[in-house]
């Protein structure tokens, strides 16, 4: 019988004992070997420690034994080991990231670190390539002159700050692995700082991608009559706030179905981004179950009824399919939206996102509890709502209002603007009368109060005796 393997942060790696002396199984994949001989050049004991992601456990019990017996025989300070190219070292972190056992489980995260690693290792106008450089040679400099080259892409208009900063950020995770894995002195991506992104908006006063009360009710209404096969899932999205690539992967149907018809409750427990492959997490891997009121169970059931109407739609488990039984495409809204928003003269761009933002500044206005309406949209900090939120002109309006209103300064005359008429002063008040002299009340004997009326509430009973 196999015994459970244990697992220990050691040497920058989640590692598990083997039974090869020197050889230890890497959670992300692959095998760490590591032992210590003495340089008969020098002397002193030496260290030899190398992660080897795609090797077997003999061939890194064969890796170590040679090289211990290189260091041994003094050959390791007569030759040198060969240096990694960036390409290389860069195109295999990404195979063990998007592995079976990696961290990269997205398709759309996977299809952004392909992208990105293609400008890495190829470069593009104006912009060196990193892919022929040798890791072990790569310098702070170099970097930081790479850094300049993509200023000049945002000086343009090309990119936003923000997009390079998600290639900064990962160009660190790459450097990271290597200055571990090829044991770097330094870490050549520490000092290298992001683009600044203050002066980055990405909603305006006239652009919020948010709705008022009363736009979101005009806008789903007209939805509704010109695509009411989009108008149960965008309800849904209304009502609760939950992010498309959670919606289109709801099933209705089947052994693990997430829509409960009978309690009025839904599951939100995958996450669909590209194409057919789902992950069976959320975005922040966080399962919710929400009990919906009986008005969202009864649009969930129409569209149920009457807008699955092809075969494929009406064998598929999914509650939202397309027309060919399959995921709906990401952008499979965007021109109804822009459809509706132009009939009812919106005046500004309002897209799926825009459904969760208009839910967070409802939700507010309805005064349900943070963690109710955290629970509800899957947001996971008070600052994604924040970031996800939009407070209304009338919003403040009512609020400075009623800020006055507690001060009591709401009715009164502004500064300069008080009547010059003369009033008589208010008379003084008068003095209270004297208090009564105290009457003393002799005691009464035992038992003399049985059968009267009970004392008057809250006052005090004298103990009899």
């Amino acid at each position: 019988m196999a015994t459970e393997e244990k697992w220990s942060r050691r040497w920058r790696n989640w590692i598990a004992r083997t039974r090869v002396p020197g050889v230890w199984k890497v959670r992300e994949g692959g095998f760490l070997v590591r032992s210590r001989v003495k340089d008969p050049t020098t002397g002193l004991r030496r260290e030899i420690r190398k992660v080897m992601p795609t090797s077997t456990e003999s061939e890194a019990f064969a890796w170590l034994e040679g090289e211990k017996t290189r260091v041994l025989s003094g050959a390791a300070r007569r030759g040198k080991s060969p240096k990694t190219r960036f390409a290389d070292f860069a195109v295999s972190l990404l195979e063990r990231k998007t592995s079976k056992g990696g961290r990269i489980r997205s398709a759309q995260t996977r299809r952004r670190w392909y992208n990105e690693l293609r400008h890495f290792i190829e470069g593009r106008a104006g912009v060196p390539a990193l892919g022929p450089l040798l890791v072990e040679e790569i310098r702070t400099e170099h970097l930081l002159e790479w850094r300049e080259a993509l200023s000049k892409l945002i000086d343009a208009g090309e990119y936003q700050p923000s997009t390079l900063n998600g290639w900064l950020s990962n160009l660190r995770v790459i450097f990271k692995a290597a200055t571990v894995e090829l044991s770097l002195r330094r870490n050549p991506m520490e000092g290298i700082a992001n683009f600044d992104t203050s002066t980055q908006v990405t909603y305006t006063e006239e652009e919020p991608n948010s709705l008022t009360p009363n736009e979101a009710a005009r806008f789903v209404d007209l939805l509704g009559e010109l695509y009411p096969q989009h108008f149960a899932m965008s309800y849904l999205a209304l009502a609760t706030g939950l992010r498309p690539s959670s919606l289109r992967p709801l099933r209705r149907a089947g052994k693990e179905a997430d829509v409960l018809w009978d309690k009025g409750v839904l599951l939100v427990r995958r996450s669909q981004t590209v194409g057919n492959e789902v992950m069976n997490k959320t975005k922040t891997g966080f399962r919710q179950r929400i009990s919906l009121p009986k008005q969202v169970m009864d649009v969930l059931r129409w569209h149920v009824e009457t807008q699955l109407q092809s075969p494929e739609q009406q064998a598929s488990e999914l509650l939202f399919p397309s027309v060919f039984g399959g995921f709906r495409a990401r952008d499979v809204l965007n021109k109804p939206f822009a459809d509706v928003a132009r009939s009812m003269d919106l005046g500004k761009r309002f897209t799926q996102r825009g459904l969760r933002r208009t839910f967070n500044d409802l939700a507010r206005l309805a005064a349900i509890e943070s963690i109710v309406t955290k629970s509800i949209s899957g947001h996971r900090t008070d600052t994604m709502v924040d970031l996800y939120s939009t407070v209304h002109g009338e919003e403040q309006k009512k609020g400075i209002a009623a800020l006055l209103d507690t001060l009591k300064l709401a009715e009164s005359d502004p500064p300069g603007e008080a009547t010059c008429e003369a009033t008589e002063p208010p008379p003084p008040p008068a003095a209270p009368p004297p208090a009564p002299e105290p009457a003393i009340v002799p005691l009464e004997p035992r038992g003399a109060h049985r059968g009267a009326h009970p004392p008057r509430r809250g006052a005090p009973k004298r103990k009899a005796g």
